[in-house]
């Protein structure tokens, strides 16, 4: 058992929670839902589609049946990947964002943020079922049943959801099928207010009946393309159809006698992967866990590890630059040494070598571990909704690059650069913690700032995950959560960090979940954490 301290030197309400089967969400009833399913003898798998399912309705603003999703699962001795993100139509190119579209002053193609041509096919459906084909023992309409009850029945709105609700109402309240779906009484749910969406209910009982292929192939797919269709979108059935979600092998790195497991590219894990194996190079535990100097070094590892990620990661299969040259130890070692102790830098992408939302956590005493991920992106995604169908749709098209020379340049039939990605930690090929932090470019930042306070010094994972944070943004500036000690924050500025307050109301400082495992022997346990920054709960039997 990791010797943690269990005192949280921060404010908060939130304790850990110990029990020998858990889930923990960013909302209360996802996460009993999920539970619900272990007390009737399923597999954590289970539990976390259940929880998946549910939090479409309870935490709309967050995901929806038509958004996208990652998944870690330990079982029988090792790390399971799976890339659930979906792909673009195959109409899609720089022509035809430039078509409708237009080019901004450098001849570049202009993409709408919002909107029918910012959603790709829509991967969730199919991630819930390829994991539930592979670990599940419940049968796959059961974990539709908490979800189904949430949309006909209802449920009291809670006060993050509400807030974020409200904040994303002004930008989209003119998309297809928004208002009828997200507007009740032609605004946003109040706290306390009951909202239910039956044709959710509908929807969810055709895809537990047809283990989520009528989303692809069926009556669902049929409906989705038609209403795309009619609001000018180049969705085809075939587009549709092709998806699928695939398995893939997670990436790694050993940090502190630990393995952080991660998604390969598509998504952005390699970034705190790569920020990690930077930080080796540098004693942490000798510096003051809130210390200038602590938080110092790992602001500049992160914005390396961005460097990089912005310049190669894209669909593994356009990728210039292989994970794996990311990763050589060499290359990193190379880039740690580019940061100065004393001064904040402004840091380019390196050469390497030549050779690239909501979370929730369920595990169960049998040993499996899920580290889940799913999401719309933006608060509410593209805004697009088919309010008939319960369907709401991501924007991950905007992920894409309108540069040509890009390895992540827009093109038909490839997945987007993705900012969603679920952790696991390993220790010497045993499990140790299913975890992850949603929140846009906050993740691979959250995952950073999280491990080392649990590794390099020790915080439980609840102390761990309330305590302040900083946050990278695109440009490099760096914005602080309001909670940090101004002494810190003086510090920072005086290394020559520029602060910067991001308007960022839906992604803010992120929000995670972990449940770590208490030791080898499965009668101990796990303790769990849920961040105060969501309406979230850890529960347990």
């Amino acid at each position: 058992m990791k010797p943690f301290n269990w005192q949280n030197p921060y404010p908060s309400l939130r304790i850990p929670l110990f029990a020998r089967n858990v889930v923990s969400t960013s909302h209360p009833l996802a996460a009993q839902a999920g539970l619900r399913m272990l007390y009737q003898g399923g597999s954590a798998v289970d539990a976390a589609i259940a929880a998946a399912a549910a939090i479409t309705l309870v935490e709309p603003v967050s995901c929806g049946i038509g958004g996208d999703a990652f998944a870690i699962v330990w079982d029988k001795g090792r790390a399971h990947g799976l890339n659930a993100s979906g792909h673009s139509p195959a109409a899609w190119n720089l022509d035809y964002f430039s078509s409708k579209y237009g080019c901004d002053a450098t001849g570049r193609p202009l993409a709408p943020k919002r909107g029918v041509d910012s959603v790709t096919v829509p991967g969730v459906v199919a991630g819930w079922a390829a994991l539930h084909e592979k670990f599940g023992k419940l049968p796959f309409a059961d974990l539709m049943v908490p979800a189904i009850e949430l949309a006909e029945r209802g449920y009291a709105v809670p006060p993050v959801v509400a807030h974020k609700w409200a904040a994303a109402v002004p930008e989209l309240k003119d998309q297809p099928g928004f208002a009828q779906a997200f507007m009740p009484g032609g605004k946003s749910p109040a706290v306390g207010q009951r909202f239910s969406w039956p044709a959710a209910a509908k929807t969810l009982r055709l895809i537990g009946q047809t283990q989520g292929k009528s989303m692809y192939q069926g009556e669902l797919a049929e409906q989705l393309v038609k209403f795309l269709g009619e609001h000018g979108g180049a969705h085809t059935l075939d587009d549709f159809a092709s998806y699928e979600a695939l398995w893939v092998e997670p990436i790694a790195k050993d940090y502190r006698g630990y393995t952080l497991h991660e998604i390969p590219p598509n998504g952005q894990g390699i970034a705190a992967l790569m920020a990690v194996g930077m930080l080796e190079h540098f004693d942490l535990a000798s510096l003051g866990v809130d210390s200038v100097a602590s938080q110092h070094l790992q602001i500049e590892a992160m914005k390396l590890a961005f460097a990089d990620l912005y310049k190669y990661v894209a669909d593994a299969g356009s990728m210039t630059v292989a994970a794996e040259q990311l990763l050589d130890p060499g290359y990193l070692a190379s880039r740690a040494k580019l940061i100065d102790t004393k001064r904040a830098t402004y840091f380019g992408p390196g050469v390497p070598d030549a050779g690239g939302t909501i979370y929730l956590s369920a595990a169960d005493e049998s040993g499996m571990m899920v580290s889940f991920i799913q999401s719309n992106y933006m608060g509410f995604g593209s805004g697009v909704v088919m309010p008939e169908s319960g369907v709401s749709l991501q924007n991950r098209g905007v992920g894409f690059s309108m540069d040509a020379d890009s390895p992540n340049v827009v093109s038909g039939r490839k997945r987007p650069f993705h900012t969603i990605i679920p952790g696991f930690l390993s220790r010497r090929g045993e499990p140790v913690m299913s975890f992850g932090v949603m929140g846009g470019d906050m993740q691979p930042q959250g995952h950073l700032q999280t491990l080392v306070r649990m590794l390099d010094y020790d915080q439980q994972p609840q102390a761990a995950c309330c305590a302040p944070r900083w946050k990278v943004n695109r440009d490099f500036t760096l914005d602080v959560e309001s909670t940090m000690d101004p002494t810190v924050v003086q510090g920072l500025k005086a290394l020559g960090h520029q602060l910067k307050s991001v308007d960022d109301p839906y992604m803010d400082f992120g929000s995670g979940q972990f449940i770590w495992r208490l030791s080898a022997d499965l009668e101990d346990g796990y303790v769990a954490a849920s961040d105060s920054r969501r309406d979230g709960q850890a529960v347990g039997f």
